[in-house]
Order: structure tokens, then sequence, then C-alpha cells
């Protein structure tokens, strides 16, 4: 794999200095080149080969299909369409197919989303960040140790999640202000791994044992995770919102402010499972610091939070999202907070930034597509600012014995002291190389490292192949 890597670096460098070369070539002409406006229909086949630390490796196929009509909204798409199918090591599997629309309805954009994603090992780390000790020690010595079995089943969990959506974005007079609205249809079917395909091929002393119980399991045990709601189950949704948004293009922004508010109303009579309402707010801005896309400063404040607290656990993991792109997994991973465990800060209401430097370092045209390439500086982080309830939820009628309750409760005070008493800032920094062809079809090279006082509770950092810029 480490080979992968480094072939694929170093063919991203070659390809970097012939540009170079191009380029310096047409200056001695004394040539004024300029981007390609793209027209009709281009096509972004390619492998899903991808790594994701919390995910393992991508394998499987992606098609981008992009819509410049007669070029006149380059580089944006009249219309576009995105299908994946793939298959990850370490146990997921996703299906997405989803459709962005402008002109059906004048002055109105539709996006649609059908996304799946079935995963057999998903992390569970608990809730409210810091509060949920994770046992990094452990885990460690588990995959150094002949003696010690592989811990990290201990904060694993099966899911599958199965989400539609359906949005409407319109402009409000010549203004940069829109209207949102939109229904998403959420399925969860969730509970404890299978130990017999977690443990596969494994040798014996590395087998996760049926005598340790998973996090997951020990959250059901302790009634943190109430029995209504821990085998997952549906969430029917609208969404309302407001938009701004004067960002120059949307692939890759150099200037401008995209900003969001959103409420998310899951009520009962909508076929919700266990009703909760929602709210979100995201503040993205765009700032050039060298013109013509060289040096861009980009940041981004985001806000989830709760009215109340009753959304059901099975929801927490997801970040809001209107418009063309379908929810993400929360805070924690490569949409979200990248160099941190995916899904390790969850909670009723979760606060996160973004900010980075991107150094688009070299551009010109090959075989008629407008190439870049650009680099990163970041620091991601996030935290719970309001916490999941997590007292112990059982009483002593509930288990077989006095002794049972006892020892549940035990077990449970011992956790519980190993955390904090709230939760504080998750903090990663990073670097990240970028392939950019057309303003919209971006390859992403990126690894991000936890650091700070309890850094080794976020994991050991976390390197990420995939597509896009984060924000």
């Amino acid at each position: 794999m480490r080979k992968f890597f480094v072939l694929c670096i170093a063919m991203l460098l070659a390809v970097s200095a012939q540009a170079r070369k191009v380029e310096k070539s047409d200056s001695l002409a004394g040539k004024n080149k300029k981007e390609i406006v793209k027209t009709g229909y281009n096509f972004g086949p390619l492998p899903a080969l991808a790594f994701d630390a919390d995910k393992g490796i991508q394998l499987g196929a992606v098609l981008n299909i992009y819509d410049f009509g007669d070029g006149s909204t380059y580089p944006n798409t009249r219309q576009q369409w995105y299908l994946e199918a793939s298959f990850f090591t370490k146990g997921s599997q996703q299906y997405v197919v989803s459709y962005d629309n402008r002109f059906w309805i004048p002055g109105v954009r539709f996006s649609t989303a059908l996304n799946i994603t079935n995963d057999k090992a998903m992390d569970f780390y608990g809730f409210n960040g810091y509060e949920s000790f994770y046992d990094f020690d452990l885990v460690k010595l588990g995959k150094k140790s002949d003696e010690m079995f592989l811990y990290t089943p201990k904060y694993r969990m099966n899911r599958l999640a199965i989400s539609y959506k359906a949005d409407f974005v319109g402009k409000i007079g010549d203004s940069k202000f829109s209207w949102e609205a939109g229904y998403h249809l959420g399925y969860y079917d969730q509970g404890a791994i299978d130990r017999d395909k977690i443990n596969k091929n494994k040798a014996d002393n590395k087998k996760f044992p049926d005598s340790e119980p998973t996090l997951f399991e020990q959250y059901r045990t302790w009634g943190i995770i109430k029995d209504s709601e821990a085998d997952g189950g549906f969430s029917s949704a609208l969404r309302l919102g407001m938009l701004y948004d004067s960002r120059d293009k949307e692939g890759a922004p150099s200037r401008g402010i995209w900003a969001e508010a959103h409420l998310i109303l899951a009520p009962k009579w909508l076929g919700t499972s266990d009703p909760y309402y929602k709210y979100s707010a995201t503040f993205r801005h765009y700032v050039p610091i060298v013109d013509r896309d060289r040096l861009t400063f980009a940041y981004r404040l985001n806000y989830e939070g709760t009215f109340g607290r009753q959304a059901p656990y099975y929801v927490l993991p997801f970040l809001t999202t209107m418009g063309p792109m379908y929810d993400r997994d929360g805070m924690g991973g490569f949409r979200s907070v990248r160099g941190i465990m995916r899904n390790r800060v969850q909670g009723y209401d979760m606060a996160s930034y973004n900010a980075e430097f991107r150094w688009r370092f070299v551009t010109f045209t090959l075989w008629k597509q407008n190439i870049a390439f650009a680099l990163n500086l970041f620091s991601d982080g996030t935290m719970v600012t309001k916490g999941y309830d997590m007292s112990f939820g059982r009483t002593a009628e509930e288990f077989a014995s006095p002794a049972a309750y006892e020892e549940a409760y035990m077990e449970y005070d011992s956790y519980v002291k190993k955390g904090t008493s709230e939760d504080r800032p998750h903090i990663a920094v990073g670097v990240g190389l970028r392939f950019i062809m057309n303003q919209n079809f971006i390859v992403c090279f990126e690894y991000g490292k936890p650091v700070g006082k309890y850094s080794k509770q976020d994991g050991n950092g976390a390197f990420y192949i995939n597509t896009g810029y984060l924000f």
C-alpha cells in the first residue's frame, strides 16, 4: 500500500514538472493563456481506489457526469450526476446515486440523492467526546503484542443506513439570498457487531472474545442507549433554510461567502420513529490572498444543535446538508474534522471549525482540459457543547439479581471516572495535495493528526485519498 501512495505522488509530481515546462515555454513565446470554457457533457469515470484511515481501502467505481451546456454557466454546471458503488476493506459498502439540476424549474435548483451504506464495523466511541474514554493503550497493545487480542472491535458496531433526499433551492429576487426546502427520509438498522465475521481468518490469540463486551453493548446494558431506539428506526424530516451565496464558483471557490441556516423538523405524524427537532448554522468564507486562485484562505464555522434533549442517538452522527450534497457522518473523518477518528465527537449540540490555506501552485491545459495542482495546510477542530445524557439508566429490577446490578453499576462508574467531566476542544492539523480538472473534478491526498493534551483520545492521525474540497 505504501508503494502505491508513493507511485501516485510521483506521478503527480511528474505531471506537475511537465506543466511547469509548458508554462515556461508559453511565457517565453509571449502567449497569454486563458482557461478553456467547457461546453456540453464531460465524463469523469474512475475506479474508486481510495484510502480512508477510518474505513480502510476503498475499491469500486465512480462516475461523474457534468453538463456545461453552451458554456455560459462554466465553471458551474447546468446539471450533474454522481454514481458510486464501492466497498471498504474494514467492512462497509456504499452505493450513491445523486442528481443536481438548475434549469427544470426557472429560478429553482433541484437536488436529489439516494445513499445506501452497509457498515459492518462502524466506529462507535460513545457520546460527548472526551467524557467517553477511549482506551488507546489497549488498542495499541492488541495490535503489537501476541499476548493480547485485537481490542479495536471494542469500539465498533453494525449499521445499515439508507437515506433519500429531495431539496429545492430558490433565488430571492436578484439578491445573493435563497430559500431552501427539502424532504429527507432515513432508515437505520443498528446493532452489535457480528463476532463471527469480525474474527474470521484471525489467529486465536487475536480474536475478539465473547467475554469482552463492545462499548455499544455496554451502553445498552447501562441504559445510556434506550431499548426503544437501540435497534435504530425511521427519520422522516422536513428541512427549511436560508442561504447566502456570493462564491465566484462552486467546485473550488477562491472568494465570497457561503452561509446557511436550517431547521430540521421530524415529528411523529410524519413517520419518524423517535421525533426530534434540530437546527444547523454554517458560515464559510473564501478570502483571496493572491489573485487568479493562486492563494486562498478559507474557513468554515458550523454549529449543529438540538431543541431539547429528545433526538435519538442514531441521528446524532450526521451533519446537516442541503442542495447537491448528501448527509455525511459527523464530527471526525474526512468530511468533517480531518485527522480525528470517525464519529469521535457526538452530542446534542456540537460546534466545529475548519481553516486552511489553499495554494494552487501550477495551472495549465492538457488535452483540452483545465488542469491544476494545489497544496493546502489546515487545522480542524470540534467539541460537544450540549451533552447527551450519560446517566446510568437502569433500575435494580431490570437485572437478574442484585449482584448483577451492582456489577454493572461498578463497571459503569469505573468507565465514567476515566473520562473528563465535560468535553474539550478536539484539534487536528494537517497538509494535503489536490489534482483539479475543470474546476469541478478534484482528487485529494490529505493527512491530519490530532494535537493537544488529549490527542491520544482522538487516534494516531489519518491519511485520506478522496474527492473534492472539504467545503
